[in-house]
């Protein structure tokens, strides 16, 4: 086979890669630009903690799409890649950090929107940035070592096991630092934001978490169609994507 053939097959099958890290970093900075924007989603039922409404930060619909891509993308190319993937999500979340705060930092012409509602709207306070960036760095590493710990014991098989085993964990223990960081403990130990009743606190957290659930069940189908359809390419020729 000719170079130029080799490197074609290598090209598309890198394209279902590069779409998950496409999807995993455009999602994640869209969950930190809309996580100032409180949802209330009013449910057919009240629920004990929650009542009519589930309450939730903006970044929740987001942020939930980080966890289908990562799960996809550590079925398909290992935990290493994983990991990395994780990491240069961080770093990306910080460029868009900076990029926003220098932005509003700039000086505005007479044509600009109001800074001040610029400001508003895009800079998120630094309860909520401490809170996510802590978040993101312990449940994201978190549900890539279940979801390959699930894959040893369970020897390859029951994918749905392990996306919505790895997902729901790791979306308990995101939801429980960045209320409990963003919502008090900063308030409390650095004086920035406004510490919220636990009350507040407790229905902030369910209603968020019910949602990454619901949303984690919803999208196992889309998972085994993502990775069915990488390995079928594998299987028409093209490299099949490792997973140590």
């Amino acid at each position: 086979m000719s170079e130029t053939a080799d490197a074609s097959r290598v090209g598309r099958a890198s394209t279902i890669q590069v779409a998950l890290v496409a999807l995993f970093t455009t999602a994640l900075v869209t969950a930190q630009l809309t996580a100032t924007k409180i949802l209330g989603f009013p449910i057919p039922v009240s629920l004990p903690v929650t009542g009519a409404e589930l309450i939730l930060p903006g970044a929740s619909l987001a942020y939930a799409l980080t966890f289908l891509a990562s799960d996809c993308y550590a079925e398909l190319y290992g935990r290493r890649a994983a990991h990395a993937l994780v990491t240069v999500g961080f770093v990306m979340n910080l460029v868009l950090l900076g990029l926003v705060w220098t932005t509003i930092a700039a000086p505005a012409a007479a044509s600009s929107v109001d800074p001040a509602q610029f400001a508003t709207v895009l800079g998120a306070s630094t309860n909520v940035v401490v809170g996510s960036l802590l978040a993101y760095l312990v449940s994201q590493n978190w549900d890539v070592f279940v979801f390959h710990r699930l894959r040893s014991y369970t020897d390859g098989r029951a994918l749905w096991l392990r996306n919505i085993g790895s997902t729901a964990t790791s979306q308990a223990i995101d939801t429980a630092i960045f209320v409990g960081v963003a919502f008090y403990l900063a308030p409390q130990l650095l004086g920035v934001g406004s510490v919220l009743p636990g009350s507040v606190l407790i229905g902030l957290a369910v209603g968020q978490y019910l949602l990454k659930l619901l949303i984690a069940l919803c999208d196992t189908p889309v998972v085994y169609a993502i990775v069915g359809y990488a390995r079928s390419r594998a299987d028409a020729g093209e490299p099949r994507p490792s997973a140590d």
